[in-house]
């Protein structure tokens, strides 16, 4: 029974817990139990709070006796990625520069996950300061897919997809600064989705004004990331750009089953030259189930640039200013890969970072034109499957037999144009490759669309589920 309760979807344990039918406080003890049991394994955490999750379940299961009003999430384990506050625990944001950072107050989404009844029972490793897209750091060590030990999660919320994919917690909350929830969702065969800019509020950006990075629900079921995305979402006056903002409803011709006079345009190719033919074919294959629910979908042709370069820039200049102070006490104990990307930063001038601003705008501009005739784009979310769990960040991708440079002009070229545009993305498993790891493909819509994307990833979810395979018990 406990491993079918690791695997039960959020919603669903909650509906339980709701009408007695689970113990929080049993419920809650699993989780944490197999946490203890894979950890070893996949290191996909920095820290339990058994205690405080158990006195948590303990307090929901008093409050499901008492009969009193009950949240959305009530009882539900959730684990946050190690670069989101969470009162009384460490945030290391994988670093020994802050090994003992013990936060004061939640993060404004942890506190809302808290306010519809989760319970936290961990942080989740990330790769030092989120900057790459494996999840290592001098700190943690390395964190592993539970689908292949050999291989990566992704990064940088590897710690929270390898966790909700081996069934430690239904719920985790990851970051995502150019691809960091969806290249691990892809990676781990889960769903993940990067909101709409402003529709969580996600105050500990560095530059909230010009803010790339994205908090969001990673979940193995849609309905999951649905009921936790409701949650976290609304404004909050510490995010500028969640002032005023409301995710739009569902538009009535999506409230059905079916996808007719619904126009998806399909991107084969981003900034990267090469795309794995298994990848390909899987993804070809839920364009499929699109045609078959109703939709038309179309290749798009037009030649875009995907501002690979100029991302890079304002990505790579970004990391050279937030690794600056830190050099002289600190360099030896940094990874050595953070310390390459801020080098590869400070290669660049005031001009150049200027100029790739104007570049994003651009692309923005581009991206919305699409959505004039579109309502939906998809992609694959990973032009291949995961890499090697060690796999050096500085170093080429090799896609389909060919090096393809470093990782976001390659592996996840799909994913860093829509931290830049602000469009809401999400990945969601299309299935399995001949090695046996998981493909994603990913959904963006316009913005405030998000409970828009969030159906079409339900519609799919019904016409190729996949929420019922399990990662093997290597642990």
């Amino acid at each position: 029974m406990s491993d079918d309760l690791l695997f039960l979807p959020a919603t669903r344990a909650a509906a339980m817990i709701r009408r007695g039918a689970l113990s929080p406080v049993a419920y809650v003890r699993t989780v944490l139990d197999a946490i203890d049991r894979a950890q070893p394994a996949i290191n996909a955490f920095v820290g339990v709070c058994r205690e405080e999750a158990m006195a948590a379940a303990a307090a929901a299961e008093a409050a499901v006796a008492a009969g009193g009003p009950l949240g959305p999430l009530h009882g539900v384990p959730v684990s946050i990625k190690d670069l989101i506050d969470v009162a009384g625990q460490r945030t290391t944001h994988g670093s020994h520069v802050h090994a003992e950072n013990v936060a004061r107050a939640d993060s404004i989404a942890v506190g809302r996950l808290r306010a519809a009844g989760a319970i936290i029972v961990g942080k989740t490793t990330t790769p030092e300061f989120g900057h790459k897209g494996i999840t290592t750091s001098p700190l943690t060590g390395i964190t592993r897919n539970p689908w292949n030990l050999a291989h990566t999660p992704g990064g940088s919320s590897g710690g929270a997809s390898a966790a909700v994919a081996a069934g430690l917690a239904p719920l985790a909350l990851g970051t995502d600064g150019a691809g960091s929830i969806r290249g691990p969702a892809a990676s781990a065969g889960i769903v993940g989705l990067k909101p709409t800019r402003g529709a969580i509020p996600h105050e500990a950006a560095r530059d909230v004004f010009l803010n790339q990075s994205f908090a969001g629900p990673m979940t193995r079921t849609v309905a999951d990331a649905t009921a936790m995305f409701a949650a976290m979402a609304g404004p909050d006056p510490r995010d500028p750009w969640s002032q005023r903002a409301t995710p739009a409803p569902l538009p009535p011709h999506l409230q059905g089953d079916r996808l007719d006079g619904v126009r998806i345009g399909y991107v084969a190719r981003m900034a990267n030259p090469v795309v794995d033919p298994e990848v390909e074919r899987r993804t070809l294959d839920m364009l499929a189930a699109l045609t078959d629910l109703g939709a038309e979908v179309e290749e798009v042709t037009d030649a875009i640039d995907w501002i690979e370069p100029e991302g890079r820039i304002l990505y790579q200049t970004g990391i050279a200013a937030a690794v600056a102070p830190l050099r002289e006490r600190w360099g030896n104990r940094l990874d050595p890969t953070m310390i390459a990307f801020a080098d590869w930063g400070l290669q660049y001038g005031l001009l150049d970072r200027i100029r790739a601003e104007g570049a994003r705008s651009r692309l923005y501009q581009t991206v919305q034109a699409l959505f004039g005739r579109y309502q939906f784009l998809v992609s694959p979310t990973t032009a291949r499957t995961a890499l090697a769990a060690d796999f050096d960040a500085t170093r080429p991708v090799t896609v389909a037999g060919r090096e393809c440079g470093i990782t976001r002009q390659s592996w996840t070229a799909y994913q860093y144009p829509f931290n830049l545009t602000g469009n809401p993305a999400m990945s969601i498993p299309s299935g399995f490759a001949a090695d046996g790891l998981p493909t994603g493909l990913q959904i963006i819509g316009p913005w405030w669309s998000d409970y828009a994307v969030l159906r079409l990833a339900a519609l799919l979810e019904g016409a190729r589920p996949w929420a019922g395979r399990r990662p093997p018990a290597l642990w």
